[in-house]
């Protein structure tokens, strides 16, 4: 008999052929400011509510570059980063056995309230083991099924950049159809799902960044228009164009924020989910309170908002943006790009 080995058979015995040598390549950081290192680490070994995935693809976050970088609390070494990813997951039941395509809810013990994170809530890739490796052990509740429309590195770029950005524009900003959304800094992942999330949900958006070819490259995917902030007076030219914003989105904070409140419509909700560059000068509460502008800050999602998010961005087939994609092997170069702050979307590892 002429024998083909299917797919499924190939992947069953890579992932029998793994835990019968009981290692794994991973992407390593064994030293705070270098690159990681490409690395073989033990198999890991799941526990009752736990299951090992099969991982394809795995996306960077500026986390993964900040905890490499030593600018994050309570850092463990040497340790695998990584809070995206997508693979194929070996589901034994009473009834079926079957290889699911799934994508991973990219955090752990979000907590009871929905309102916001318990105390022992914390982010995939750091104080645990994450994505940047072969196979990850993760609990069963934290794995989702893939949207069928999405190749892996698609879906690799999605979890933490769409859960993100889904929180803070409909669970914290309440974004309505035909809303004016402007989202500063475009071309991060979080920034570009936000355009693609509010673009189909009917609203019109604009983006500021410091880069005019981005700027451009953002009206494509569907923003109305946008402004270079290196450009003096920037905020009044959005203005003029927009005359005011229902809902603004922002990552970076600094003195710029302050010029937010003039943005604003009466009414107006900003949301906010990072603060790269520091404290807010010169922010004026007059405007604030005089227009009933609410401020949200927003951090990550629950499983219920990201089980939302995955819906919605099945249901209009989003694509997220991938920037490049990188083998494992290439992961220290994957970082150094990253480092640079020159991508459109996000950084992917081929698994």
């Amino acid at each position: 008999m002429n024998f083909r080995p299917t797919q499924h058979f190939r992947s069953r015995c890579h992932t029998l052929n793994l835990y019968y040598n009981l290692r794994l390549k991973a992407l390593i950081i064994k030293q705070l400011n270098k690159v990681p290192e490409l690395a073989e680490v033990p198999a890991p070994t799941p526990s009752k509510n736990e299951a090992v995935v099969n991982i394809r693809a795995a996306a960077l976050n500026h986390r993964d570059l900040f905890i490499a970088q030593g600018l994050y609390a309570g850092i463990r070494i040497p340790c695998i980063l990584g809070s995206d990813g997508a693979g194929e997951w070996h589901s034994n039941s009473a009834r079926t056995s079957a290889e699911k395509r799934v994508i991973l809810y990219p955090a752990l013990e979000w907590g009871e309230n929905p309102a916001f994170q318990g105390k022992n809530f914390r982010v995939l890739g750091m104080p645990e083991d994450g994505t940047f490796a072969e196979h990850i052990c993760i609990p069963k509740a934290n794995i989702f099924p893939m949207p069928g429309h999405l190749r892996w590195e698609q879906a690799a770029a999605l979890p933490l950049a769409g859960l993100t950005a889904w929180r803070t524009l409909f669970s914290r900003c309440q974004l309505k159809k035909g809303n004016r959304v402007l989202i500063t800094g475009i071309g991060g992942g979080v920034a570009l799902t936000a355009l693609q999330l509010a673009v189909a949900a009917g609203a019109e958006v604009f983006v500021t960044s410091g880069s005019t070819e981005k700027v451009d490259r953002a009206t494509r995917l569907g923003a109305k228009c946008g402004v270079n902030y290196r450009e003096a007076a920037w905020d009044k030219k959005l203005k003029q164009e927009a005359g005011g914003f229902d809902v603004i989105l922002d990552s970076a904070g600094g003195d710029g924020f302050a010029l937010f409140p003039a943005l604003c419509n009466p009414g107006a909700r900003v949301g906010f989910y990072g603060g790269t560059l520091g404290k807010v000068n010169g922010l004026s509460l007059q405007p604030l309170f005089w227009k009933q502008i609410s401020l949200f800050g927003s951090t990550m999602g629950s499983p219920g908002e990201f089980r939302a998010m995955l819906s919605f961005v099945q249901k209009h087939e989003i694509v997220p943006v991938v920037d490049s994609i990188f083998p494992l092997s290439e992961g220290a170069m994957a970082f150094e790009k990253m480092e640079k702050g020159e991508q459109f979307g996000k950084i992917v590892l081929r698994v």
